[in-house]
């Protein structure tokens, strides 16, 4: 089976097309555009009609890819920005002609659980495990065990979000960063309580950190003593010169330093100090959970977060 999948994230609209074989995602394409919606709908409450022109002129050109890959249809997750805009029907609506796809408005939990099929790879869980997905308007977290019912939550604390409220200079100063953590430290407390054998940590932000020092790009890793160092190299550049240094996007860049503090805030909260970053996720889980969920994997998505045997 071919699977396609774009999740409409506060940052960026990201597609993932690929092949499920069992378990495993063999991917076919991975594409992404940076047209920042949650900084729109902070704004102004809305994107409106050219900033819904831009976003379905995208989605319909991730459709075609996704049909010339063998995908026979594309599986829209609307996250944070299309959970908050006003005119957020209007961009459903829009959606609705382009052939073969359908734009679903996830739940905060709908975002965690799909996420964590997708770091799991849908395999039984063996152990308590917590999965942060941190994005730019808000980050999901979902801890799951093998016994019990996972839970899920979603605090609104983002990259994006955080740069715009706290980030008065390029780079971010130090008063900057320090009002950036104490801001992320008070919002996670909202987080589920948890004593989680393992934390993992998925989306641009976490993919983008480890590019930053070579021994954490190394072992795939965050530690809190990296953050601190990683926040010391992005202190030294504008968010142009950090993006030629580091290969990460401008626009990434510049929400990156605030991605660090939630990512410490987060292994504060939790009383660790390290946590495993994933290149996979919410575009993996969902083509996972349409394979063995079926047209209502929806409805399913407690249970497919506990894994199942092929």
């Amino acid at each position: 089976m071919i699977g396609a999948s774009a999740d409409l994230g506060s940052n960026s609209v990201h597609l993932l097309v690929a092949r499920a074989v069992g378990h495993r995602l063999v991917a076919l394409a991975d594409e992404s555009a940076f047209l920042g919606l949650g900084s729109a709908v902070a704004e102004r409450g809305y994107l409106g009609r050219v900033a819904r022109a831009d976003l379905t002129a995208t989605l319909i050109r991730f459709a075609a890819i996704a049909r010339s890959a063998g995908a026979t249809g594309i599986t829209f997750l609307g996250t944070e920005p299309i959970r908050r805009a006003a005119d957020g029907a209007c961009i459903v609506a829009d959606t609705d002609a382009i052939e073969g796809a359908r734009l679903h408005v996830l739940s905060h939990e709908e975002e965690a659980y799909l996420t964590i099929i997708g770091v799991t790879e849908g395999l039984p869980v063996t152990h308590e495990t917590l999965v942060v997905d941190i994005g730019g308007g808000s980050s999901e977290f979902c801890i799951v065990d093998p016994v019990h019912r996972p839970r899920a939550a979603g605090v609104r604390i983002g990259s994006a979000r955080l740069t715009d409220r706290f980030a008065t200079n390029d780079p971010p100063t130090q008063a900057d960063v320090a009002a950036m953590h104490v801001a992320a430290a008070e919002a996670v407390r909202a987080a589920p309580a948890a004593t989680p054998a393992e934390l993992i940590a998925v989306g641009g932000t976490a993919s983008n950190l480890i590019k930053v020092l070579p021994e954490a790009r190394l072992d795939g890793t965050l530690t809190r003593e990296r953050i601190a160092t990683i926040l010391s190299i992005l202190a030294e550049d504008p968010a142009a010169r950090a993006s030629e240094r580091h290969l990460i996007n401008p626009i990434r860049a510049r929400i990156l330093p605030a991605g660090a503090t939630i990512v410490d805030a987060i292994l504060e909260r939790y009383g660790a100090d390290r946590i495993r970053v994933s290149e996979a996720g919410l575009r993996e889980g969902a083509i996972l959970a349409a394979e063995y969920g079926g047209l209502t994997w929806r409805d399913h998505l407690p249970d497919l977060a506990h894994g199942w045997r092929s």
